[in-house]
């Protein structure tokens, strides 16, 4: 039986029933073989530790060192490189933690506006591949290269190939992709030969790929609800895939309808450009414990700044503000409150945002503030300055103004006086902007 087959490196292929060890054309051993490679369609691409990649981009000599992206001691890893990874760190542990794993790290703030715009430029190659593209994160996304093999000349898995290897020659960062004949096959596969991985899932081989892989690998399965299957005797998809569908649905209701077709690799969810941003949001952890309303409020407006700037940067507004306070026992509070209006406005979301943080102060010290937005919408006609209050308009407009001054002379030309002469704000967590719920 004859096999597809291309070259990574070189971009050389062909199909034949005995796949070289090494391309015959420019002897490197990064091929990939697979009896379906040139009918498969479906893909999804996720950039390799991308804050990372991007800061050893700009500093090669960084290249051969474990490199944390994050901030402070009481802060949490944001992402990190695949060499500090060696040594058990991990996104979303705790600052302190990965530092006693790996004393040797060097650690480096997060640059969001840096990432932003290295995301754009992959994004502008991903519109030149297809239309059909549905961003996940800043860092990952869905394509869908149906019917485009005319327009290229070559097969998707070709296309992408020509794709990655352009990412890391004129971007400067490494990508994985999978590819396969859905979404959920496309992102596992995508996570099975990281870094610079370029993995594929057939639609002959679902079934016998997931029977052997733990539930967990079935995305929205937690460990809450995962330890509740091992409970009821699940461990493997295989094991899910040997019950009726009708036993599932019984014991876990449309859960267990997702269960069953997920385990056999059925996903008929499409590729959508349309796919709705739930919730853009800003926080950080502090050095010390704060629990009075002063020192709390602060933090609360500069993360508000940083968040007011995003949407902004987005153009898009939101109906609903969320606080998010976590005490120095980690326990979480959030409280949100609706607004009339869709906004952008940093005044706007820090007043809704403090009414809701003087209800929550009860000598409890809490180590992060947070704050977000969800209901996001295109800002077409958002704070019309008619709908407002006279005071609300008047603030709107100072803002606005202070907008302009910013944008020509930099962030730092106008400083709101409530945070004139503070100290250096602590480092800010990584933003929260979801298009899909996702974490690796």
């Amino acid at each position: 039986m004859a096999l597809d087959w291309l070259c990574r490196d070189c971009l050389a292929h062909a199909s034949s029933t005995i796949v070289p060890m090494r391309c015959p054309s420019c002897g490197s051993p990064r091929l990939r073989s697979h009896e379906e490679l040139f009918s498969l369609s479906i893909a999804h691409v996720d950039c390799d530790a991308f804050y990372a990649s991007v800061e050893k981009r700009d500093d090669p000599s960084l290249r051969d060192k474990p490199l944390i992206i994050g901030g402070g001691t009481r802060g949490v890893v944001s992402t990190c490189c695949y060499i500090a990874r060696q040594s058990g760190i991990r996104s979303a542990m705790p600052m302190f933690k990965a530092l006693q794993l790996c004393p040797d790290a060097v650690v480096i703030k997060p640059n969001m506006a840096k990432y932003v715009e290295v995301s754009r430029q992959i994004r502008t190659y991903m519109d030149a591949l297809t239309p059909l593209v549905e961003p996940l994160s800043i860092d990952e996304a869905f394509l869908d290269l149906s019917g485009t093999q005319t327009l290229h000349k070559a097969p998707p898995a070709l296309v992408l190939a020509r794709f990655a290897k352009a990412i890391e020659t004129e971007v400067g960062v490494s990508i994985s992709v999978g590819l396969s004949h859905n979404k959920f096959l496309a992102k596992t596969a995508s996570d099975l030969d990281k870094p610079r991985g370029f993995a594929v899932i057939g639609a002959a081989e679902t079934i016998a790929f997931l029977a052997p892989k733990p539930i967990s690998l079935i995305y929205g399965v937690g460990k809450v609800f995962a330890e509740t299957l091992r409970k009821d005797g699940l461990v493997t998809i295989g094991q899910l895939q040997a019950e009726p569908p009708e036993n599932l649905m019984r014991r876990y209701g449309e859960t267990g309808a997702r269960l069953a077709r997920l385990a056999r690799g059925e996903d008929s969810r499409r590729i959508s450009i349309d796919a709705e941003m739930k919730t853009i949001s800003s926080e950080t952890t502090f050095n010390t414990d704060i629990s009075g309303v002063e020192e709390l409020s602060t933090q609360l407006l500069q993360v508000t700044e940083r968040l007011s700037e995003r949407l902004k940067a987005k153009n898009v507004v939101g109906d609903t503000v969320t606080l998010k306070l976590k005490s120095a026992g980690f326990r979480l509070r959030t409280r949100a409150r609706h607004l009339m209006i869709p906004t952008q406005l940093a005044n706007v979301i820090y007043e809704t945002g403090l009414s809701l943080l003087e209800r929550e102060i009860d000598g409890t010290a809490f180590r992060l503030i947070g704050i977000g937005v969800s209901g996001i919408d295109t800002a077409d006609g958002s704070d019309p300055a008619d709908l407002m209050e006279p005071a609300i308009a008047r603030k709107a407009a100072a803002e606005r103004a202070m907008d302009r001054v910013r944008t020509r002379f930099g962030r730092e030309a106008v400083v709101r006086g409530k945070l004139y002469r503070q100290k250096p704000a602590p480092v800010p967590d990584e933003p929260d902007d979801q298009n899909e719920s996702k974490r690796r």
